[in-house]
């Protein structure tokens, strides 16, 4: 846990600003992205304070399932049904703004705004799904 962290917080409830969603896992917490780049942009994040995506190693695969599927689950639960217009990614340093492991889920991807679209370039420099 670190105290700076806005995603710790979050986690731990102490931001109550934000609201979490329904999630199936105690060890991920998701919520709604507070600048988002589609009509649904999700922020799934594990409760344990996790550097960033360069920080992960073949033990993390779990984990990282684990955001994918919540991230389907949330999409699902908000009546978003088409999978194949999803954008699911992490920020690649020094490109994401907080330090702690989120995955982005966006959808539907179609609409992705020219920024956004930018932003969330599938398997770019900054961005990798």
């Amino acid at each position: 846990y670190d105290s700076k962290c806005v995603f710790c917080r979050i986690a731990r409830r102490e931001e109550t600003g934000t609201a979490l969603l329904p999630c199936q896992y105690d060890d991920l917490v998701c919520f709604r992205d507070i600048r988002p780049g589609a009509p649904h942009h999700y922020l799934v994040v594990p409760v344990e304070h996790m550097g960033n995506c360069k920080t992960l190693k073949t033990e993390h695969v779990p984990v990282v399932q684990r955001m994918v599927e919540v991230g389907k689950a949330v999409l699902q639960r908000n009546n978003f049904n088409d999978l194949n217009d999803v954008r699911m990614g992490f920020h690649w340093p020094p490109f994401c703004s907080i330090s702690h492991l989120h995955l982005h889920v966006l959808a539907p991807a179609s609409q992705l705004g020219f920024l956004s679209r930018l932003i969330y370039r599938i398997n770019s420099y900054w961005f990798i799904t």
